[in-house]
């Protein structure tokens, strides 16, 4: 009974799904390599990398309760533990408090410049979900919470933000919308039904172009941040295939067929990848 309970909370948790868990990691260790200059303190590394699991699994948790009056209509999402009804709202709220403290637990071996940053991803980690009630841009919201990371990630190694770090949160702000534009793309008819907002609706028959836009951006922005931090060949080499993989996700996304369109938002992982590759090789050369 009790290895029952687990296991519907990790699938809660989305556990068995590590995607997000990387997606939100790649920028953060971005931030922690740019913050050190490729050699980041063990702690604080441990306490990011454990801190993205916990805090990643929170969002899913909150996400969950959010919606669950809306994931039973949702043929991607009916089977999840609330939905399904294997998994109470009020035993995912405690699943929530747990994994939120023990977050907190690890920030507080931090500077007191961290811990107060923290108070603020907490926040939006907590109030994202809600957001598709209110705004059409509910995945720009998802782009600040997943974001923070990397302000946190160059208080905790420099106690200051210098401002490469914002032109890096920008990025990754942009680069959040259009994955999960990318995501909810696959969501796109049940979310017209059921009346939830989303980027993806938004930009209509423009997603594409929107989509292709930003891309250009993200890279002008890593562009802008390797010549703020003078970075070597290595870097502009990761830029150059992150760049090729955009091309890819749009060839992906040209169809706006289902399958297709979260492949694209998958493909992101190695995006985040090979920006982190060539950050690693430039302080390396």
């Amino acid at each position: 009974m009790i290895i029952e309970r687990l296991r519907q909370y990790a699938l809660l948790a989305r556990l068995d799904r590590p995607i997000g868990i990387l997606i939100l990691l790649w920028p953060t260790l971005w931030a922690l390599w740019l913050a050190s200059h490729g050699k980041p303190d063990m702690q604080v590394f441990a306490v990011f990398v454990l801190g993205v699991v916990l805090m990643r699994s929170a969002g899913c948790v909150i996400n969950d309760y959010a919606d669950r009056d809306f994931d039973p209509h949702v043929e991607r999402t009916k089977q999840r533990p609330i939905a399904a009804g294997k998994v109470s709202p009020k035993e995912a709220l405690a699943v929530f408090a747990v994994l939120c403290l023990a977050a907190f637990a690890l920030v507080l071996l931090m500077n007191a410049y961290t811990i107060w940053l923290s108070f603020a991803g907490a926040f939006l980690a907590a109030s994202y979900p809600f957001m598709k009630r209110y705004t059409q841009l509910p995945q720009a919201y998802l782009g600040m919470a997943f974001g923070w990371a990397v302000p946190m990630a160059f208080a905790a190694q420099t106690d200051t933000i210098p401002v490469v770090a914002w032109v890096l949160y920008l990025a990754v702000m942009l680069w959040a919308l259009v994955y999960d534009t990318m995501y909810a793309m696959v969501d796109k008819d049940d979310d017209l039904k059921i009346g939830v907002k989303s980027t993806a609706i938004l930009f209509g028959d423009y997603d594409r172009h929107i989509i292709a836009a930003l891309q250009a951006v993200i890279i002008a922005l890593l562009l802008a941040v390797g010549q703020l931090e003078h970075l070597q060949w290595p870097y502009y080499l990761g830029l150059v295939v992150a760049a090729g993989l955009s091309v890819y996700q749009q060839k992906l996304i040209f169809y706006r067929e289902k399958a297709l369109c979260f492949q694209a938002f998958l493909n992101n992982n190695w995006f985040g990848m090979a920006v982190f590759v060539g950050l690693v090789g430039a302080y390396l050369v």
